[in-house]
């Protein structure tokens, strides 16, 4: 259910918001992957922030999609 609500996010560049544990996270999210061990994350940049983040899957609940909220991804090279 969460792989396809963040797919679908994706794919249409739609912002989403969860609760990470206690806390709010708004997110651009920009792809999902599958670790060694079986966990799935979902990175993304926060909300007024240029930092891309990784989140656990399991610690995500409350996901909301900004349907009317979408985003271009952005890239930061380092020189």
């Amino acid at each position: 259910m969460k792989t396809q609500i963040f797919s679908d996010a994706i794919n249409n560049r739609n912002q989403i918001r969860f609760l990470y544990g206690l806390d709010e996270v708004i997110l651009e999210p920009y792809y999902i992957i599958k670790s060694r061990s079986g966990k799935k994350f979902i990175y993304g940049r926060v909300n007024n922030s240029a930092e891309i983040k990784k989140f656990e899957y399991s610690l995500i609940a409350n996901i909301k999609v900004f349907s009317d909220k979408r985003f271009s991804p952005r890239i930061l090279l380092k020189s």
